[in-house]
């Protein structure tokens, strides 16, 4: 039966399994329900990209345009943000309980922006989903946040991370474990 994993290749001891291609690659992102333990914070990492990663969102009307659509669409606060040319980087966290699913979060704010879109010639403007990943302890928060921050460094768009003007913390999302 070929179910797309190639698992009679062996692989070279330099490699990882998905190096050498036996592990499928998602195609769309799986959505996982948030994991309750104990007292834990709800902390989730969220990464939304453009349409075709076109290089739009790095202008100082669209990133008010977004922090309004974040405030309308309030069943979920957005702590840290870095908004890049072609992607958003964002830390949320639920902000009603029981906790509305951070899809159609996600979909209502992308829509309340797209409506509001100041140049329509750029429509499409986001990519259909986006990729979430569930923070399980506070120094993955700290250290995804160092790692968030310096991305327009890394691409040569400033010299420090400082200097970037689309970043900014609308609400503190606080980690606690109990």
């Amino acid at each position: 039966m070929n179910n797309g994993i190639n698992s009679n290749k062996p692989i070279p001891t330099h490699q990882t399994a998905a190096d050498a291609g036996t592990l499928p690659v998602r195609k769309r992102p799986a959505h996982l329900a948030l994991m309750d333990v104990g007292n834990r914070a709800h902390i989730v990492y969220l990464t939304v990209c453009t349409q075709g990663r076109k290089a739009i969102l790095a202008h100082a009307d669209v990133h008010k345009l977004l922090r309004e659509a974040w405030s309308a669409a309030n069943n979920w606060l957005v702590g840290r943000y870095v908004i890049m040319p072609d992607h958003i980087h964002l830390f949320c966290a639920p902000a009603t309980f029981p906790y509305e699913p951070l899809r159609g979060w996600m979909r209502y704010w992308k829509s309340v922006a797209s409506r509001r879109w100041p140049r329509p010639d750029e429509h499409p403007v986001w990519h259909p989903d986006g990729w979430d990943r569930q923070l399980r302890h506070g120094d993955s928060y700290r250290e995804k946040w160092d790692y968030v921050r310096d991305n327009p460094v890394r691409e040569s768009l400033v010299e420090t991370s400082d200097e970037w003007p689309y970043q900014g913390e609308m609400n503190v999302l606080m980690w606690h474990d109990a």
